[in-house]
Parts: C-alpha cells; structure tokens; sequence
C-alpha cells in the first residue's frame, strides 16, 4: 500500500494496531505461533514503518493520540467559526469610515491574502489542523466579500454568487482533504442547481424553496459526481456525496408528501401527496437495498432513516387524532420490534452470504 497522503498514512497506521491486536488472539488461540525472531523482526518493521510516516505525515500512532487529534479538529472548527466572526464583525465595525475605494480593496485583498496564507501554512504544517483552519477562514471571507461588494455597488443578489462560492469551498476541500468545506461547497451546488430550476420555472429565485421539487435535479447531480470523480484518494469524501444525495432527494419528497400545493404537477393536492408518500416508501425501500448490496453502511443508516421518518410521519397524520396517546405510542413500539427483526433477519442473510463467499 502505498503513502502518498496523510490519510493512506493513518489507514496504514490502523491497520498496523489491528494487526498486532489480531496476531495477539492468534497466538493465544494456538492457530499461529512465531518465534523470537520473527516477533522481533515484525515489531522492528512496525516500528521503523511508524516512525517514518510519523514524521512525513504526522498521524496517530495510538489511540490516546487519536483522541487527542479529535479534541484538535474541534478546536480548529471552533477557531475557525470564531476568527470568521471576528472578520465579519471588525468589517462591520469600522466599515462606515472607510472610503469605496478602501472598502473594495480591502474585500479584494482579503480573502486573496488569506488563500495564500492557507498554501504558505499547508506546506508548513504537517498535521493539516491549521491549514484547515486557514482554509475556513478564507471560505469565509470570501463569501463575505461577495455580499460586501455586492452592497457597496448597489447589486441585485443573484443565485450565481452561489456557484463561485461552491467552487472555492471545493477546491479547498480536495486540496486540503476537508469534509466540512466539502459539504459547504455541496451545499451550494444544491441551493445554485434548485435556484436555476426555480428561475426556468418563472419564479424568483429566492423563493426556490417554495417548490421541493427543485431540489430533484441537484439529487440527481450528486448522485452521479461520484461515479466521474475518484475519491479513493480522499477519506469520507464519496460517503458524503451518498448521504447528502438521498437527503436532496428524499426530504423534498417528504414535504411534497404532506403539502401537495408546492407540487408543480397538475394533479390534486392529495393525489400528490399520495403519489409522493408511495415514491418515498419505495425510493428508501430501494436505496436501502441498494447500500446493502454495495456494502454501503452510510447509505443503509440514511435510507432505513427516511424510512423511518416517512413511516412515522405517515402513522401521526392517520391516527394521533383518532387514537388515545397511549395506544398511539405503543402502535410505534410494535412498529419498531417488527422492523429490528426485519433488519436481523436481513443481517443475517448478508452474514450467511458472506461466509458462503469465504468458504467458495
């Protein structure tokens, strides 16, 4: 396996800690035994292999150390949110005294000097925390600039600030290796692509929201990203696309499911909500299927849930009003055992297959 990231780095780390876990019970259980110099030799290499990728990439050697690095990614979110506040409220503190020209230079020069900065500290900082950081608040800058300017010359807010916005927040997520900014830059593709659909269906685009069913062409988006782009490189990345591509999709759904007025179809309101509510069931029902048979985890967790929701939010409209409390509840509970021994009995399928797999 080859290092070439700081994520390869840490997955060889894991995998080293797992090994010599595993070899422990091996040995224990009499299935495999080295001798002295076999031990000796694996642990040198181990520890040589450590050291190295220690100091090229700065990973977690143990677990107290990865605890430690996740106390470090929160406070360099929390510093990140913190120093971007600050810049928008020192913008606005001391905005009124300076001239146009000053107020345009300064909105041009600082998410500009904070992206250099993020380069300068990347190439500096072995361990990613500062330079994601930096990245973050030159995120935040920038669309502090573009709304800025857009006040300072009196312009129109247009959905198209979106797209610049998103484009940024990728590009330094996939050179940061950053899921936060990746699900900002995501987040911005939707909102742009529901706003065009808005737009070409003849509403302003600031009210896009008023019809979920904007929404589905930036599922279908996202959706597909991940087969053109190789993720393998980027840990998390691919799973935030799969999570974030049936929620697009799906809670639009959910809405259209219990308010039929906000459909463009020209159907009745309730056809429409019968129509949606049947597209849900069967649209999780499937996507569930689908991220089993991929193996999946994330998008079984996110299509079970919407299941759950569509379920539930079904079984509230038909019978919280016409059923005591206490009934109404208890009907939930019965729902929930039936459902966990579906999902055992669907565990246990995949388990049989598996081990048919192994033995094959």
């Amino acid at each position: 396996m080859t290092t070439s990231n700081r994520t390869d780095a840490q997955q060889r780390a894991d995998a080293i800690r797992v090994f010599q876990v595993e070899l422990e019970h091996l040995e224990s259980a009499g299935v495999l035994r080295l001798d002295d110099a076999q031990h000796a030799a694996v642990r040198s290499h181990h520890q040589t292999l450590l050291s190295t990728l220690a100091q090229d990439f700065d990973i977690d050697r143990d677990a107290q150390t990865k605890q430690l690095s996740l106390g470090m990614r929160i406070a360099s979110f929390l510093g990140a949110v913190a120093l971007a506040a600050s810049v928008f409220f020192l913008f606005y503190q001391f905005w009124g005294w300076l001239s146009t020209l000053v107020q345009v230079a300064v909105l041009v020069t600082a998410p500009l000097a904070t992206f250099l900065a993020t380069l300068w500290i990347a190439r500096k900082d072995g361990s990613g925390y500062f330079a994601k950081l930096a990245a973050m608040v030159t995120f935040a800058c920038f669309v502090l600039n573009l709304i800025m300017l857009g006040q300072v010359f009196n312009i129109t807010p247009s959905d198209k600030a979106l797209l610049p916005w998103g484009a940024l927040a990728l590009l330094l997520a996939y050179a940061l290796d950053l899921r936060l900014l990746l699900v900002a830059g995501i987040l911005c593709l939707i909102a742009f692509i529901a706003a065009r659909v808005g737009v070409w269906g003849g509403m302003y685009w600031i009210h896009f929201g008023e019809r979920p069913e904007n929404f589905f062409p930036a599922a279908m988006v996202l959706f597909l990203l991940p087969q053109w782009i190789d993720h393998r490189r980027f840990a998390g990345f691919a799973q935030a696309y799969r999570v974030l591509a049936p929620l697009t999709l799906f809670l639009p759904m959910l809405v259209l499911a219990h308010w039929g007025r906000g459909s463009y179809l020209a159907l009745e309101p309730l056809t429409v909500e019968r129509l949606y509510q049947a597209l849900g069931f069967v649209g999780t029902a499937l996507v569930t299927a689908y991220g089993v048979r991929k193996q999946w985890s994330e998008v079984v967790n996110t299509g079970v849930t919407l299941f759950v929701v569509f379920l539930y939010t079904k079984l509230f409209s038909w019978w919280w009003d016409e059923m005591p409390k206490y009934l109404f509840f208890l009907l939930l509970g019965l729902i929930a055992l039936l459902l966990l021994f579906v999902f055992r009995r669907l565990r246990s399928v995949a388990v049989t297959r598996a081990n048919a797999e192994i033995k094959a």
